[in-house]
C-alpha cells in the first residue's frame, strides 16, 4: 500500500501525534509499504518521506499551544501532492484541526482514515460551534480511529459513528531492563520522576506541593522534573526557592535518547495531570521501564492504569492525596517492585509492532469494503462508540 500520514502539527516540534506518526511510518516501511508524511515544519527535519506543507504558528488549544499551519492558500499544493503520489490510503490525524487535514479530506479520492487523539472532559468548543460545517468533512472519512475511550467519547458526542479503538504505542524494548541510570542520582536517595511539557494541565504545581509534604516525612527523596523551558517553569523554580524545598532538580529539555535513562533512574514516576489527556504516552513508557506510577485520576489515564495494580490514581488537583500516594510507595519497596512488574507486562499489549499491525489490518478492511459501502457523502449510521467493529 501507499499511505499518506497527515499531521496538522509542526513536525519540527516533539509531540504525541507526531511521535505516533513517526512510529507508524517506521513499522509500515519495515513491512514493505510506502509512506509519505505530510505536515508543516518550522525548520528542516530529518525524516524520510516527509513532505512539508505550510508554515506553523502557535495557537492556544486545550491548555497547551498547538503549532499548526493556518494558510488558506494550501489547496493547490494539496491537490498537486494527491495527483502526484496516487495514495491508496490518506490517513489524517486530528481530522478537524485547521487547515491541512481538512484540505486532504476535501480533495482526496483515496480511502480516507481519521485518527482522533484529543480528549477534553468538558467538551470541545470547535466541535460545538463548527459541527454543521465539520459534518461535511466527517462524511469524507471511510474509517475512524480513536486512541482511547476518552477520545472516542469526545468526538462521538458530536459526530456519532463507529470508532475503531487503536491506542498509542510504546517502544517496549527501548525502555526495558538494561538501560543505564544516571550515576549522579543513584546516591541512596529515592527518585520521583515527572517527565512532560511544563503546562498547567500537567499538574506540576500540585506535585511540587506534594513533594514538600513528602520531604517532611522522608528527607532522603529527590524530585526530577524533565521538560523544556517555559514561562511556568520559571514560576515553579521561584516557588521552590521561596518555600525552600531542597532536592528538586529541573533537568530541562533532554534528547530523546536520554529519556529511557531518566526512567531507569526513577524509583517512582508521577504524572498528576488535571485533564486533556486522551491516553498518556508517558504512562506507557514508565510501565515499559517497569516503574510504579502515581497519576491523576482522569479518564485518559484510568483507561491505561488500574489503581492498585500498576500504580495509584489520585484525584486531580489534590496535593495531599498525591503526597499520601507517593509516601505509600516510597515506604514499600516490595509494592514498588510488584507494580513495576505488572506495568511491564501491561505495556506489552501496547508495543508499536502490535499497534501498527492493527492499523494496517484496518486499512485492508476498508479497502476491501470500499466497493460495498454507500456512495461517498451519505450520512453514516449512528452506531455508537465501539472497540471492535464488523
Amino acid at each position: 500500500m501507499k499511505v499518506a500520514l497527515v499531521s496538522p502539527y509542526d513536525f519540527a516540534v516533539p509531540g504525541g501525534v507526531n511521535s505516533h506518526i513517526s512510529h507508524l511510518t517506521e513499522h509500515f516501511v519495515a513491512r514493505g509499504h510506502e509512506v509519505r508524511i505530510i505536515a508543516p515544519a518550522s525548520r528542516p527535519v530529518q525524516q524520510e518521506g516527509l513532505i512539508i506543507r505550510g508554515r506553523p504558528v502557535g495557537v492556544p488549544a486545550s491548555g497547551s499551544v498547538a503549532r499548526i499551519s493556518l494558510s488558506l492558500r494550501m489547496a493547490p499544493r494539496v491537490r498537486e501532492v494527491l495527483a502526484r503520489e496516487n495514495f491508496d490510503i490518506v490517513h489524517v490525524h486530528e481530522p478537524f484541526c485547521p487547515v491541512l487535514p481538512i484540505q486532504f479530506l476535501r480533495y482526496s479520492e483515496a480511502v480516507n482514515v481519521g485518527t482522533f487523539h484529543a480528549a477534553r472532559e468538558r467538551g470541545q468548543p470547535l466541535y460545538t460551534y463548527g459541527r454543521r460545517l465539520l459534518r461535511r468533512w466527517f462524511r469524507r472519512l471511510d474509517g475512524k480511529i480513536a486512541v482511547s475511550t476518552a477520545a472516542a467519547r469526545l468526538v462521538g458526542r458530536y459526530f456519532p459513528g463507529y470508532y475503531n479503538l487503536i491506542p498509542n504505542g510504546v517502544e517496549v524494548e527501548r525502555f526495558a531492563a538494561g538501560v543505564e541510570p544516571f550515576a549522579e542520582f543513584r546516591d541512596g536517595k529515592l527518585n520521583i520522576l515527572f517527565l512532560g511539557r511544563l503546562e498547567k494541565r500537567k499538574g506540576v504545581k500540585y506535585l511540587l506541593r506534594a513533594f514538600a509534604q513528602v520531604r517532611t516525612h522522608m528527607p532522603e527523596t529527590r524530585l526530577l522534573i524533565v521538560g523544556p523551558e517555559t514561562r511556568l517553569r520559571r514560576g515553579y523554580e521561584r516557588w521552590v526557592r521561596e518555600h525552600r524545598v531542597p532536592d528538586v532538580i529541573f533537568a530541562g529539555f533532554v534528547p530523546v535518547e536520554e529519556v529511557p535513562r531518566f526512567y531507569a533512574t526513577a524509583d517512582i514516576c508521577c504524572f498528576p495531570a488535571t485533564g486533556f489527556e486522551s491516553q498518556g504516552i508517558v504512562l506507557l513508557e514508565a510501565m515499559a521501564a517497569g516503574r510504579p506510577i502515581v497519576a491523576g485520576n482522569i479518564e485518559g489515564y484510568a483507561s491505561v492504569l488500574t489503581h492498585g495494580v500498576e500504580g495509584l490514581l489520585v484525584l486531580p488537583e489534590d496535593s495531599e492525596g498525591l503526597a499520601d500516594a507517593l509516601l505509600q510507595l516510597l515506604r514499600d519497596p516490595d509494592l514498588r517492585w510488584q507494580m513495576g512488574q505488572r506495568g511491564r507486562q501491561c505495556a506489552q499489549q501496547y508495543s508499536w509492532s502490535q499497534v501498527s499491525q492493527r492499523v494496517l489490518s484496518y486499512y485492508e478492511r476498508l479497502i476491501y469494503e470500499k466497493g460495498l459501502v454507500g456512495p461517498r457523502g451519505e450520512e453514516p449510521q449512528a452506531v455508537g462508540v465501539h472497540g471492535d467493529g464488523p
